[in-house]
């Protein structure tokens, strides 16, 4: 049986409310041609009787009241990635006439390396990129024998990145899994996004947060330092900002980092959290009445992670909270 009623893609339901809808990683589409939020998150079997791991989505004309769930993407049988092993992160980008679907695939039974040459089995995991029509899908993906990100790294999190010269990227997390201190790396795709044209820049290492070796305890084991969630932004001012999470004493944190020289290349500073009490994996919109939204998941546990929206200020450099909008959640 599912969840609940509101993680049944099969039989959708209206007048959902975010309360009701189990969400990791949630991601929001602005789809204007409809008028439509478009909220992407995983679909764990478990949890829908889905018979795969998949992408699910939920519409909405006002964040207010949801419909769905509905099916956009399902890992098929014949590629690298394995149906049961999960679908991290979704998000769809609305690029060149298409919709991409960025999503991380994961495959434990393709070792890339064990203990004791490492502190942990490196199994194969990365982001891989879908195409379709629509943002209501179906996603086919681009690439079927390994994921876009390069096969010998245990990575997540992939989004696109399109510069000022408008060539795009992929922006994306190396796993502390098999880095220890995780970082943020960023590679060029080919203008279709079906493959990399060159190889990984990188960006910066979440230890560079002075917040999180502020509230490290000394220890006799390694310290490790999450990489996750990272998505970038233009402010007013055109600076370029990156969203990223990691955790503090807490639990789950979504904090900001900014590019001194306001390109990819960076070099990064960090700037204070946005948000903590266990919440993070955030993604900034625009509403169609302008003000931008921040929506994150909380707690990180699943299925009780639920999606929360806070109304943001864009500053000429980054972008504050200013309230959550609870009135969104009820």
């Amino acid at each position: 049986m599912p969840y609940n009623n509101a993680s049944d893609p099969f039989h959708p339901r209206k007048g959902l409310r975010l309360r009701d809808i189990p969400a990791h990683d949630p991601y929001v589409l602005v789809h204007k041609k409809t008028n439509t939020y478009y909220l992407y998150t995983t679909g764990i079997p478990e949890l829908t009787d889905l018979d795969r791991y998949g992408v699910l989505v939920y519409k909405s004309k006002d964040l207010l009241d949801w419909d769905g769930p509905y099916v956009v993407f399902t890992i098929p049988n014949g590629t690298w990635a394995h149906p049961q092993h999960g679908t991290w992160a979704p998000e769809v980008h609305q690029y060149n006439g298409k919709y991409y679907l960025f999503v991380t695939l994961h495959n434990r039974e393709q070792i890339l390396v064990e203990p004791p040459e490492v502190w942990k089995t490196n199994h194969l995991r990365g982001t891989s990129i879908a195409v379709a029509d629509s943002p209501e899908g179906p996603f086919t993906l681009l690439k079927t024998d390994g994921p876009i990100t390069p096969r010998n790294f245990m990575t997540l999190d992939g989004t696109l990145y399109v510069d000022e010269e408008q060539k795009p990227w992929m922006v994306y997390c190396h796993e502390w899994i098999q880095v220890v201190d995780g970082t943020f790396e960023a590679i060029p795709l080919k203008n279709d996004l079906s493959a990399v044209t060159g190889p990984p820049q990188h960006l910066f290492k979440a230890s560079d947060a002075p917040w999180i070796n502020a509230e490290r305890v000394p220890s006799v084991q390694p310290s490790v330092y999450v990489s996750d969630g990272c998505q970038l932004y233009r402010t007013k001012g055109n600076h370029l900002v990156m969203l990223w999470s990691s955790y503090n004493k807490e639990g789950y944190v979504q904090t900001i980092a900014r590019s001194k020289s306001g390109q990819l290349k960076g070099p990064w500073e960090q700037l204070e959290p946005l948000v903590d009490d266990d919440s993070g994996h955030g993604m900034l919109f625009k509403t169609f009445a302008g003000t931008w939204m921040l929506i994150i998941h909380h707690p990180f546990s699943t299925p009780e992670s639920r999606a929360k929206i806070y109304e943001m200020e864009e500053t000429e450099d980054s972008f504050k909270v200013v309230r959550p909008r609870t009135e969104l959640h009820g």
